[in-house]
């Protein structure tokens, strides 16, 4: 399964994606600066060349993960194949550059502003008179109308994936000219920028007949450097070629072919040629750049060719399943696996022609936690979750070995380099272990014995989750283990000495602790941390618990699991378990490991790719997941639906929209209402900053880190890798010619 992410706009909000081994300094938070996030924590990686220095023609051939299901990128089964077949052949009013900021794309636009904002707001695009559709018609007013009354949400027939922005818009006209389009606003649009990108002819979205099946398996009528030519299901080939009537630079390439290649299968096709660009996975991305700097040594070729291939035989049988140990004995065996062998060194032999580009995506990955019920409907559980993870060490895990800046994300709503930026983290707080077991210790859960389940009765936490049981090693493929449920605490007597010497500096034990959960409540009010609001109140450190409640063990002691009325506190975490996921799982195991030191038992069920979405964290059932967002140019729009309240339908169902953590406030809602409806740029900022403040505090999700994006490139590719926050600009990709150098190295 692919874990590419979909782009922000129109439906691209309505699918979450997974985590691949590769989504305004508020005041209450009281840190940050303006300045701060004003740069990318990485930058593009595309071996950037002058388009004088590239060949004209050539086929390009692109790994995707899956033949899009539609053309239509406003459906709800749109997908990254479909924003990338968009982003080629169709205008887009506006793209993010290498800052994920908005930009006029000029081969449209050679304007657009707000000309009046009283009565109404009243927007001006005026296009570039060159620009015109395949068919010849100019790109006008027309199409800007149909594209509305289509997305306005006022049509039932037209089955759209969302309306936002379109649904306040009053009316669309031309203007002045043929190169001008007036749109006038119902209510205030702060992200009017987010609209017609991209943009479809009338042909399109003219008819509803048209919207729902015309262009989902074609789209005869486009308007950029490229157009589609065909969909091949059999070959399972999208295939683009240059558009004679394109008005711009001239596509370097004459033809890009974008072919479905699953995650596993990626360095397979590289080397034999299906492939000339894929992203891929950390794995493949060492097995590449190993066989990059292997200078065309085979096997037993004296001592340069041994080291390599030492090399390769430890890659080979670590692939295999075998340790570095077995692989020193592989020699041995060379005539029973000489096949095996041979292919995976041709293969290695034809990588060589590959090199990997690196930045990191415009995505970031979050630990998810269901509020909806269980245990982690208490926000103090919540928070002690927060507390017990060290988010830079996690980051660290996924990014430092592939040399790229390990940073945990700040913001929900923003990445660094976005204007919106800021890291609001302080309003939940940092990793404290004493918080976070003085947390769950004012939320009932304390140490002490976990009585008996008897048969049919669920362990608190999740429905379906079972209590009891240690990890098994044996089960670390598949199926479900807990992690410390049976470490109980009065079990710990062999360590009772150690324990007494090892508590933590500060930590007391309970006495005069505040009870009741008012602090808690007033926490997703305010966005201040839980434990600032304690000592406000007079409590110390440590010292959180109702009085006569048992104090928790040694700061520096494991706790063992923490239990309520009997039953263990224990969390069921959902992971996938195909192709893919190492890096997950990696994360999620230290996750674990995190919560299991204040007293948090796990247990980690693993599910197909396939029902993971779908079946878990869509649906509810999950305590903990780990999934990413795509981060947006228009975070006021998008993210709206992610954080919105859930509100209980006329039928008794809950409508969560897209906020699958089933958290939510109303105090976030009112000022992403506000900085959507304000056309002050700087106050839009500010609120959303103090948004993301109060969605920290709510504890809901805990963003960890910027995904990484590595992509595979054949090394005479120019303006082609790994591209960060901006739009591919796809009229520039080609090969180089002879004896030519990119000519920079990839941007800070």
């Amino acid at each position: 399964m692919s874990y590419d992410g979909v782009g922000p706009r129109a439906v691209m909000r309505s699918v979450a994606f997974l985590t691949a081994g590769a989504l305004a300094v508020p005041l209450l938070a009281g840190c940050g600066s303006d300045d701060e996030g004003s740069k990318p924590l990485a930058g593009q990686d595309i071996a950037a060349a002058p388009r004088d220095r590239l060949a004209d023609g050539g086929t390009l051939r692109w790994a995707v993960d899956a033949m899009p299901q539609t053309l239509n990128a406003f459906q709800a089964d749109a997908d990254a194949g479909t924003t990338r077949v968009a982003q080629a052949v169709l205008p887009a009013m506006f793209r993010p550059d290498t800052s994920g900021r908005p930009q006029r794309d000029a081969d449209y636009l050679d304007s657009a502003r707000v000309v009046e904002t009283e009565p109404k707001q009243v927007v001006v695009y005026r296009l570039n008179q060159q620009a015109v559709w395949s068919d010849g018609r100019e790109i006008g007013a027309e199409d800007f109308a149909a594209q509305w009354r289509a997305l306005s949400g006022k049509d039932s027939a037209y089955w759209t994936a969302r309306n936002a922005g379109y649904d306040r818009i009053e009316k669309v006209e031309r203007g002045a000219n043929d190169l001008e389009v007036r749109v006038t606003f119902a209510k205030p649009y702060a992200d009017w920028r987010s609209l017609f990108s991209p943009l479809y002819p009338k042909d399109v979205t003219g008819t509803a007949d048209a919207f729902n099946d015309g262009a989902r398996k074609k789209l005869k009528v486009s308007a950029g450097p490229f157009a589609v030519q065909k969909i091949d299901t059999k070959d399972k080939d999208v295939v683009l070629t240059r558009n004679p009537r394109w008005w711009g630079h001239t596509a370097k390439l004459s033809e890009i072919v974008l072919h479905e290649v699953p995650r596993d299968k990626r360095a397979a096709a590289l080397a034999d040629g299906t492939v000339d660009v894929a992203d891929v996975d950390p794995s493949e991305a060492d097995r590449i750049t190993q066989a990059a700097g292997a200078q065309g040594s085979l096997p037993f070729q004296g001592p340069a060719g041994g080291r390599t291939a030492a090399k390769a035989l430890r890659s080979w049988a670590v692939l295999h399943g075998s340790d570095e140990k077995a692989a020193r004995t592989e020699r041995r065996a060379l005539k029973k696996q000489r096949k095996s062998l041979a292919k995976y060194l041709a293969q290695q032999e034809a990588l060589r022609d590959f090199e990997v580009r690196k930045s990191l995506e415009p995505a970031y990955t979050q630990l998810a936690l269901n509020g909806a019920d269980g245990p982690l409907a208490d926000e103090r559980v919540r928070h002690a979750v927060a507390h017990a993870l060290n988010r830079k060490e996690l980051a660290q895990v996924v990014l430092q070995p592939l040399g790229l800046p390990a940073v945990p994300v700040g913001s929900h709503l923003a990445l660094s380099g976005q204007d919106a930026y800021a890291d609001s983290s302080d309003a939940l707080g940092g990793q404290d272990t004493a918080q976070a077991r003085a947390l769950l210790a004012d939320a009932g859960w304390v140490p002490g014995p976990v009585k008996e389940q008897k048969k049919g009765e669920k362990a608190a936490g999740a429905e379906g989750r079972s209590a009891g049981g240690s990890p098994d090693p044996s089960q670390s493929d598949d199926g479900t283990y807990i992690v410390g449920v049976n470490d109980h605490v009065e079990d710990n007597k062999g360590h009772d000495d150690q324990q007494k010497n090892r508590q933590e500096p500060g930590h007391r034990g309970s006495e005069d602790g505040h009870t009741g959960d008012g602090g808690a409540r007033q926490l997703a009010q305010d966005g201040r941390p839980y434990a600032q609001e304690h000592l406000k109140q007079g409590g110390a450190p440590g010292a959180y618990a109702p009085k006569g409640t048992a104090a928790p063990a040694g700061a520096g002691a494991r706790t063992g699991p923490l239990a309520k009325d009997g039953k263990p506190l224990s969390l069921r975490f959902v992971l996938p378990a195909g192709p893919g996921s190492d890096t997950l799982r990696k994360v999620a195991d230290r996750i674990t490991a995190m919560l299991d030191k204040v007293g948090i038992a796990t247990e980690i069920t693993k599910v197909s790719d396939e029902s993971y979405f779908r079946d878990h964290i869509a649906s509810g059932q999950y305590d903990l997941a780990l999934y990413s967002w795509p981060s947006s140019a228009f975070p006021a729009t998008d993210a709206r639906p992610i954080y919105a309240k859930p509100v209980p339908g006329a039928d008794g169902s809950l409508n969560v929209q897209q906020n699958y953590t089933r958290v939510g406030t109303d105090q976030v809602d009112q000022l992403l209402d506000q900085a959507i409806a304000t056309l002050d740029q700087g106050e839009e900022r500010d609120l959303i900053r103090k948004a993301d403040a109060r969605i920290w505090a709510t504890a809901g999700s805990i963003p960890l880190y910027q995904r990484p994006q590595l992509t595979a490139v054949r090394k005479n590719l120019a303006n082609i890798g790994s591209f960060g926050f901006r739009t591919p600009v796809y009229e520039d990709m080609g090969y180089l010619k002879k004896g030519m150098k990119a000519s920079s190295s990839p941007a800070s």
